[in-house]
């Protein structure tokens, strides 16, 4: 009777979908990013209700295991954001656990300027240094033949983004990092599918992390994951997300390791409740089980997601082909095989010409543009307003208080992108009409 009950519920929910929902989308304004929903994942979102679990359960272990079996990965973590995720992944590399190889306050960490906030956040936030290195124009990857004349004593980790969703050259990176001895975070929030040399990024180096904000290439409203290949990474990365807790018991389970009264960890008495332990300084950032229904919905949906925005991007590159006197096109290195979140351009300098005036001539004709992000972080309120100890390249630590435009031209091309990048969609819900009407306001733009 339950069970009868429960199939006409969610029954219920998905003709609810059909009426309400499941016209054909119509686009006055055509958005940079969206999402893409259906019937089912209400479905999902409505079956985990009727379970009354109101944390993390079924739902989150379903997609655990499924996301990393897509990714080829042995171990998954949700929890509630693309951004934290990259604050676990980083703040897991400053544990006592890992000996000579934990992070350390006055370490360095090489990234770039050019880019979203929170993959910068955790190394000021932890107390590291951040070293940021010049990018390439085409790909807005870091340049990685910039990377080793940044490295010092002190460098301790790499972290960074795969720019919507294009690769940056893990072949050599990885190897600095195996040289070096460093740990290489891949921040994945905007490249979920996404392969270098046939292998999902994010499971190349030794942390990946994804978001599954409505934006990205699957959602759970708000959502992300950690994901690693090491046993005590994954640990680590539990506890943080988990009120800093050394016990591994998931919501509503109990003495999973058998342990629970038989152990002397710190200070206290020997059989403290392992389930009241704490090893580090953690968080509350786990998921509902709502949020991993959606997500276990989405993710039978990714691999067509991500076809969908492939022929999205290679119909722009056509469409636009033939403003390369204008404008720069994405640039893909050898080997790599990406899974577009947007679609970078930029304008090259031009006196009659600017990035500026064609983003607002987009925007009045109702195509949507977004910016790389902050562009230049180092010239964010964020940044100067506030009191960080800073590298860039190879220069002696600078505070964000003293930074000059001398500092600014040791990373020429984060400039550039500041003043000449943006994107467009290509999310699967547009289509060729979408991106028709993207190219030819472009021409005219360039024609006027």
């Amino acid at each position: 009777m339950e069970q009868e009950l429960r199939n006409k519920v969610i029954e219920a929910a998905k003709e609810y979908y059909k009426e309400v929902y499941g016209n054909e989308r119509k686009f006055d304004y055509i958005p940079a990013s969206g999402k893409l929903l259906d019937e089912d994942d209400l479905a999902g979102m409505i079956n985990a209700s009727l379970d009354m679990w109101l944390t993390a359960g079924r739902f989150n272990t379903e997609f655990e295991k499924k996301f990393a079996e897509f990714l080829g990965v042995k171990y998954a973590l949700s929890t509630n954001s693309g951004s934290s995720a990259n604050l676990l992944a980083f703040s897991a590399l400053t544990s006592h656990k890992l000996g000579d190889k934990q992070l350390k306050k006055g370490d360095e960490v090489i990234t770039v300027a050019a880019g979203f906030p929170t993959t910068v956040n955790p190394i000021i936030q932890q107390g590291l240094i951040p070293v940021f290195v010049d990018c390439e124009i085409g790909t807005y990857n870091i340049d990685a033949l910039k990377i080793e004349e940044a490295i010092t004593s002190k460098t301790k980790a790499i972290f960074l983004a795969h720019t919507l969703g294009n690769t940056f050259d893990l072949d050599k990176i990885s190897a600095l990092c195996e040289k070096y001895n460093l740990w290489l975070i891949e921040d994945s929030c905007d490249a979920l599918g996404a392969e270098f040399n046939g292998k999902k990024v994010g499971t190349i180096g030794h942390i990946g992390t994804y978001s599954f904000y409505p934006a990205h290439h699957i959602t759970m409203g708000e959502g992300g994951a950690v994901v690693t290949n090491d046993a005590k990474l994954y640990r680590i990365i539990m506890s943080f997300r988990d009120w800093g807790r050394d016990c591994c018991c998931p919501p509503g389970k109990d003495n999973v390791c058998g342990k629970r009264f038989n152990q002397q960890l710190g200070n206290l008495p020997f059989g403290y409740d392992h389930k009241y332990t704490y090893s580090h300084l953690g968080f509350n950032l786990k998921i509902t089980d709502w949020q991993a229904a959606l997500g276990c919905s989405q993710l039978k949906k990714l691999p067509s997601f991500l076809e969908k925005r492939t022929a999205n991007a290679e119909y722009l590159t056509k469409k636009l082909s033939d403003l390369t006197d204008y404008i720069i096109l994405p640039k893909i290195h050898e080997g790599v095989k990406p899974s577009w979140f947007g679609y970078l351009i930029s304008v090259k300098p031009h006196e009659k010409f600017s990035k500026q005036k064609l983003v607002e001539f987009l925007e009045s004709n109702g195509v949507g543009t977004r910016q790389l992000f902050a562009g230049n972080i180092l010239r964010q309120p964020v940044i100067v307003e506030n009191d960080i100890d800073l590298k860039i390249g190879n220069s002696d630590i600078i505070n964000s208080k003293n930074l000059t435009e001398e500092h600014y031209k040791l990373l020429p091309n984060t400039d550039f992108i500041m003043n000449n990048t943006f994107w467009v969609g290509t999310f699967p819900a547009l289509g060729e009409k979408q991106l028709d009407k993207t190219s030819e306001l472009i021409h005219k733009y360039f024609r006027g």
